[in-house]
C-alpha cells in the first residue's frame, strides 16, 4: 500500500522559514516524480513545486520562486519543501504527490497523494 505522509506544518511568522517532508513507502519512490500543492482557505488546490524522478530539475509556480526550494532524498524516501520569506498568503494545507517518471504541474496526473499539512503564516 502506498503512502505519502507530509510533516513539517505549523504557525509561522511572516518572514519566517519551515521546512515541509513528505515521507514516501510502498513504491519505488526514485522512479516518482514528486510534487507539492497547496489549498488555501476558500481556494482550490494550486501547484507549487515538482522535481524530477532524479532531482536534477525542479520547477516552480512564479509566486514561490526564489523563497520555496524543492529538494529530494532517494535513499530515504523523502522530498521537502523548504520555505523561506513566508508570506500570510502562503497560508494553505500542503499536499505531496507522486508521478510515475515525469513530473507536471497537473494535479490531475498525480497518482498518490498525501493527507496534507497545515502551513499558517502570521502577519
Amino acid at each position: 500500500q502506498v503512502q505519502l505522509v507530509e510533516s513539517g506544518g505549523g504557525l509561522v511568522q511572516a518572514g519566517g522559514s519551515l521546512r515541509l517532508s513528505c515521507a514516501a513507502s510502498g513504491l519505488t519512490f526514485s522512479r516518482y516524480a514528486m510534487g507539492w500543492f497547496r489549498r488555501a482557505p476558500g481556494k482550490e488546490r494550486e501547484f507549487v513545486a515538482a522535481i524530477t524522478v532524479s532531482g536534477d530539475s525542479t520547477y516552480y509556480v512564479d509566486s514561490v520562486k526564489g523563497r520555496f526550494t524543492i529538494s529530494r532524498d532517494n535513499a530515504k524516501n523523502t522530498v521537502y519543501l523548504q520555505m523561506n520569506s513566508l508570506k500570510p498568503e502562503d497560508t494553505a494545507v500542503y499536499y505531496c504527490a507522486g508521478r510515475l517518471w515525469l513530473y507536471s504541474s497537473s494535479e490531475s496526473e498525480y497518482t498518490y497523494w498525501g493527507q496534507g499539512t497545515q502551513l499558517t503564516v502570521s502577519s
